[in-house]
């Protein structure tokens, strides 16, 4: 091995079954698919190490054209974010590990940009606004016609990261978004196609089949043009890892000493 290389890295199989994610390969299609519970892995320094070094893998393997990232079926929308509100957030009484929590997200959200593979979300179901977020990351979306994205973050005074605001703001416009973002209304699947948050809208039992055959679309397009037309479309995210940096600033503060009370700066 070469210096400097981490022999658990090098470790990770592609094809697995993880503890919060599983990878299938199909030629040169990977399929992702997230488990219940992310949120709270994700979190997590040893579980979060291991998904990023795994996609740190998939971004350097030169064989792979697409990643489709499929979220879980299982997720139970407002109910598992106030478990994770309960779980995490009331539990934790430094501001730094809050700090930490945080940028674990913009971490992921930075990943999927920056893939060298062209990245599909699909998901069904409660859809809370990480996910949402990790949608509005990926280069193409689609969605089961079960789907609603939800905003419980009101509830506890919280405004949700992963740069929302930034990817809705550009997608939609300034007063849109500020709309999206302080509504606790449910926004169904064929709304959000009609918002432009979504691309396509399937059947459930049909979702897996056709994400793999838009998965192909794009497989069947020459490498060198699907990595060098993502780099084009991606330059004028340039100012996402500012505005991440400058959302981290305003949440941390919103929850410390100087904000609601939620968290406890014990520093």
């Amino acid at each position: 091995p070469k210096e400097g290389d981490d022999p658990m890295r090098r470790k990770i199989n592609l094809e697995g079954d993880f503890e919060f994610f599983s990878g299938e390969r199909f030629g040169s299609i990977l399929l992702l698919g997230l488990k219940r519970d992310f949120m709270f892995h994700v979190t997590n320094l040893s579980a979060k190490t291991i998904f990023f070094d795994y996609l740190d893998m998939v971004s350097q393997n030169a064989s792979l054209k697409v990643v489709v990232i499929l979220g879980s079926p299982g997720k139970t929308g407002r109910n598992e974010y106030k478990e994770f509100y309960t779980q995490v957030i009331q539990t934790i009484l430094d501001v730094s590990a809050v700090y930490k929590m945080f940028n674990a997200v913009d971490q992921l959200i930075l990943k999927i940009i920056e893939m060298n593979q062209i990245v599909i979300h699909a998901d069904s179901g409660n859809v809370l606004p990480l996910f949402l977020n990790i949608s509005l990351a990926c280069d193409y979306r689609m969605v089961a016609d079960n789907t609603l994205f939800q905003n419980p973050c009101l509830e506890f005074g919280l405004v949700p990261k992963g740069g929302g605001a930034f990817f809705l703001t550009k997608r939609l416009g300034a007063s849109k978004a500020c709309e999206l973002l302080l509504s606790e209304d449910d926004i169904t699947a064929e709304d959000a196609l009609r918002l432009g948050l979504v691309d396509r809208v399937v059947a459930l039992n049909d979702l897996r089949e056709t994400v793999m055959k838009k998965a192909e679309e794009y497989a069947g397009k020459p490498a060198r043009s699907l990595r060098c037309i993502k780099r084009l479309i991606s330059f004028s995210l340039k100012e996402l890892y500012e505005y991440l940096e400058f959302e981290t600033h305003e949440l941390t503060k919103m929850i410390g000493p100087f904000g609601d009370g939620l968290v406890k700066d014990n520093r």
